[in-house]
């Protein structure tokens, strides 16, 4: 069975930082393109950042809300991807779910997202 699991957000003050880690298994996300998605109460899931797969070279995007602030990456452990997130503002608050896709231009559209992990909650909050 296909898994994707994220690390356990909690709770961070304004200003500070949490790094995500998304780990699969019997998935090797080298070949995928990884989506971080963030959902806040209320809102639609919007995409905070992705990373396309290690054949299609690497290259990173990242929402404007994120950039500046946001890393994403690939673990020296395989099958793990993380999302570093520093200078953490209270509306960056929601539940953040990682998912394998077959490209970043693709999961931008909402297609081609092959597998979701459940997802973890973040909340930056004094």
């Amino acid at each position: 069975q296909v898994q994707l699991v994220e690390s356990w957000g909690g709770l961070v003050q304004p200003g500070g930082s949490l790094r995500l880690s998304c780990v699969a298994s019997e998935l090797a996300l080298d070949y995928y393109a990884v989506v971080w998605f963030r959902q806040a109460p209320g809102k639609e899931r919007e995409e905070v950042s992705c990373i396309s797969s290690v054949n299609g070279g690497g290259p990173t995007s990242y929402a404007d809300s994120a950039k500046g602030r946001f890393t994403i990456s690939r673990g020296n452990e395989k099958n793990t991807v993380y999302l570093q997130m520093g200078n953490l503002k209270r509306e960056d608050t929601a539940v953040y779910y990682c998912a394998a896709a077959r490209t970043c231009w693709a999961a931008a559209l909402g297609q081609g997202i092959d597998y979701w992990g459940q997802g973890t909650q973040v909340t930056v909050s004094s």
